[in-house]
């Protein structure tokens, strides 16, 4: 039997290529997908036991008024590991956090990084989050299935994933900036890569499980490294990622090293292209920036982490622009201890306000990064990202009628520009993962706990 869900009386945006919004507003769902968005009241071919395809199906009816309706928001950047060494090293700079956190990282194993990932992915999805984008680069020797424990976690929360196996392999005594603990070889690397994508990478229709390939950062892997993994990558059809130009001491390593800027060596190694998407692009300077516009390139914004690393302030507008596709992130949760990814639109909008001007960052225009442009970003944008008939039904319902926004005049503002309006439902596929703030398919007070076990037990190693 059709599983009917209908959403009336709710100020709903669409993001679809229109920026349709309705005021007073409905979204009809069957089963998994959206079968009928609009203004005004349900149409009765919707309502009624008999469906417009001779089925009876079993309605349930939500009423949102007082409610914002959104597509469920995609993160395009985690490291959802970092959940369990959030609060060190408050004051660093990138590289001064990273040589803090490397030797903590290096004990970490497959039962550990599930709890930690667990807690972080709860936090997403009572932001809004309904796809989590994870960049994992760290494998100690003899730790497990630790891709594994966190594809464990996003289907316990029940969010969509997309995994990457990164990886490291350009030690200090080769002049990088890991420890050579917290490195792997070439050969391991691919063999593991190769069996991620065997294990876990689904490439039908409504995937809830993805993998890409996530050579770490150039300060991090090997030019062979990179190249390898960017042919593997493309052999087996899978998307790429890597951080690129994140801090100016990247930009100095990299002309010191290699003679060239982030971009320029990236591209040299076949790294940018419409299947490879970069986290932070920070220090994009304009011939970058219409490099990554010509080849496709995407970003992922994270406007929080860049913050709190004290790395700068991307140059967004000029991205979007140019036409290059931006998505948001909530980075490593050991740079941005909230990991809510629903409080990256504000930060997103107020971040490049002071960077760029007043004028140059719209609300509707970092809800859109944090929708669509994360659906493209992550080569999900002909089934996630919008409200549009036949797109998987990812739906957030925000209550903005409470003592925090009654009686804002932009009920979109309440979202993009005030505090963040608590969650009354989070839909994946049409199923409800939060329900009036609270996760439905596990217990918070359990991943709460385990957590903090397992923070403990990792700073006991």
């Amino acid at each position: 039997m059709t599983e009917r869900t209908i959403i009336r009386n709710a100020h709903i945006v669409t993001v679809n290529p229109a920026d349709e919004e309705f005021s007073d507003g409905y979204l009809v769902i069957d089963d998994a997908v959206i079968v009928a968005v609009g203004a005004g009241p349900v149409p009765s071919q919707w309502t009624g036991t008999g469906a417009h395809d001779g089925t009876s199906p079993r309605i349930t009816v939500v009423d949102a008024r007082g409610h914002l309706v959104t597509p469920g928001l995609i993160n395009t950047h985690h490291h959802l590991y970092q959940w369990l060494t959030r609060g060190h090293a408050q004051d660093a700079i990138l590289f001064d956090w990273l040589t803090a956190l490397y030797p903590l990282w290096s004990m970490i194993d497959a039962d550990l990084v599930e709890a930690g990932a667990l807690g972080a992915i709860a936090v997403a999805a009572r932001s809004g989050c309904s796809t989590v984008g994870d960049h994992h680069y760290v494998f100690p020797g003899g730790a497990g299935d630790i891709l594994g424990g966190i594809v464990n976690a996003a289907s316990t929360v029940g969010v969509r994933l997309h995994a990457t196996r990164g990886s490291m392999d350009l030690g200090r005594s080769a002049g990088g900036l890991p420890p050579d603990f917290a490195v792997e070889t070439i050969d391991a690397i691919l063999a593991a890569s190769d069996l991620a994508i065997d294990r876990y990478h689904d490439a039908g229709a409504g995937a809830m499980t993805q993998v890409a390939l996530a050579p770490c950062s150039p300060f991090s892997v090997t030019a062979e490294l990179l190249t390898e993994s960017a042919a593997l990558g493309r052999a087996r059809g899978v998307r790429l990622h890597t951080h690129g130009s994140e801090t100016v001491e990247e930009d100095a390593f990299c002309l010191a090293t290699f003679g060239r800027t982030p971009t320029q060596y990236l591209e040299d190694l076949g790294w940018l292209g419409p299947d490879v998407w970069m986290a932070h692009c920070v220090h994009l300077d304009e011939h970058a920036i219409g490099r990554f516009a010509a080849t496709g390139t995407s970003v992922a914004h994270c406007p929080s982490s860049n913050a709190r690393l004290a790395a700068g302030i991307a140059p967004v507008p000029a991205m979007l622009d140019a036409g290059v596709t931006v998505g948001l992130g909530v980075d490593g949760a050991a740079s941005n201890e909230s990991g809510q990814l629903g409080s990256e639109i504000r930060m997103a909008v107020l971040m490049n306000r002071l960077g760029s001007g007043a004028d140059r960052m719209t609300g509707r225009t970092a809800l859109r990064m944090a929708t669509m442009g994360g659906a493209r970003t992550l080569g999900r944008a002909a089934e996630i990202g919008s409200l549009e008939v036949g797109k998987l039904a990812d739906v957030a319902v925000w209550k903005v009628d409470g003592v925090e926004h009654a009686g804002i005049l932009d009920p979109v503002a309440a979202l993009t520009l005030g505090a963040q309006p608590p969650l009354a439902l989070l839909l994946v596929n049409g199923r409800a993962v939060v329900r009036d703030g609270a996760l439905t398919r596990v217990d918070e007070g359990t991943v709460a706990r385990g957590v903090a076990r397992a923070s403990a037990a990792l700073r006991l190693r």
